[in-house]
């Protein structure tokens, strides 16, 4: 099975060789086998943001694809073709773009592909500053296809540079958050969390997961409310991680940060797990992941475990929290939101 903008890339097969191509945060499916067997000298490299992405690349177990996972990709290569998904937020787009300038030249092809519907029609006014002729190349399968080249950047690129600063103030705490585009609430303290940080239990300790944890804006008011908590703080994007760790260190605290998809990669067993999780993998709606954790998360909690959900009240997660938790109170319910609580 091939995604569609996978179909649309190998629609256009006559400007995909290369000997050093970079392919960033691509569906991963059968193109990157077909890729291979079109060109088997190629050295390629599979640069993902996403760490479901990145798993799947790396059991694919192509013997000439390096596979990548950082908030920020640095080599020394100099990669002849970068092929881009067109991401959910335009910042991060100008925020990738800057990011591999360094690693190709002024004759490098940049080809960057995306649904219709995913803002990649404002392409060519996005990037005046980044790309040259930039032009669409082909649509089908609802999607664009649009091919340029680098303009040689003024300044070194530095990832401090792109992280967002804001501030909040909940109960006379004061948290400072730093984040990098694409990363949830960048612009400021989101209505969900702003009611579970309104609306917590009263007594939070021990070992606390915050699941999905974005730029790290839960665990850090935690962290500064309740003395008596270890923060573990997990999410499926690396530029969430990155920010989540900056977000920490601006309100001179520690935790334990680690890449999951969902639940695949927690080990430890805690006392409290809370969280705003997302329900949204790129453009489309997707409920399965927060769905998987609801209903799994109980062997991690320790005995008299707590979980503490916030999600919008139309998300039938209580039904699904009851089932595998057991009783499920409603803590607050605000804005179009609502916050669950269960202790098993």
């Amino acid at each position: 099975m091939l995604d569609n903008i996978n179909q649309l890339l190998l629609r256009n097969t006559d400007l995909l060789p290369a000997k050093s191509p970079l392919f960033i945060n691509l569906p991963v499916d059968d193109f990157f086998q077909e890729y291979q067997s079109l060109h088997p000298q190629a050295e390629i490299t599979c640069y993902n943001t996403n760490y479901q992405f990145h798993l799947h690349a790396q059991q694919l177990n192509l013997p000439k694809m390096a596979t990548v996972f950082s908030a920020c990709y640095q080599s020394d290569a100099k990669h002849d073709l970068v092929i881009i998904q067109f991401p959910k937020s335009k910042a991060e787009l100008s925020f990738t773009l800057a990011m591999i300038a360094e690693s190709v030249t002024q004759e490098s092809l940049i080809l960057i592909a995306g649904e219709n519907k995913s803002g990649i029609k404002s392409l060519t006014k996005l990037t005046t500053e980044q790309l040259d002729d930039c032009a669409k190349i082909d649509a089908a399968r609802h999607c664009l296809l649009y091919a340029a080249s680098m303009i040689t950047p003024q300044k070194p690129f530095s990832l401090d540079n792109w992280l967002k600063p804001y501030s909040f103030t909940i109960n006379n705490i004061e948290i400072a958050v730093v984040a990098l585009p694409g990363v949830f609430s960048q612009n400021g303290l989101d209505i969900g969390t702003q009611v579970l940080l309104e609306n917590l239990p009263k007594a939070i300790k021990g070992e606390l997961l915050d699941f999905g944890c974005g730029a790290g804006v839960i665990a850090s008011y935690l962290g500064k409310t309740f003395s008596g908590v270890n923060l573990h703080l997990l999410d499926v994007s690396a530029l969430a991680l990155y920010s989540a760790q900056e977000t920490l260190k601006l309100n001179n605290l520690t935790g334990h940060i680690f890449p999951s998809n969902s639940l695949s990669d927690i080990t430890g067993k805690y006392d409290h797990v809370i969280s705003n999780p997302p329900f949204h993998q790129g453009l489309k709606t997707n409920y399965q992941a927060t769905e998987t954790f609801l209903s799994k998360i109980k062997p991690y909690l320790r005995p008299r475990g707590k979980v503490t959900v916030i999600a919008n009240s139309f998300l039938r997660y209580q039904p699904i929290m009851e089932q595998a938790l057991g009783h499920t109170q409603i803590l607050a319910k605000q804005n179009g939101f609502s916050l669950y609580h269960c202790s098993i």
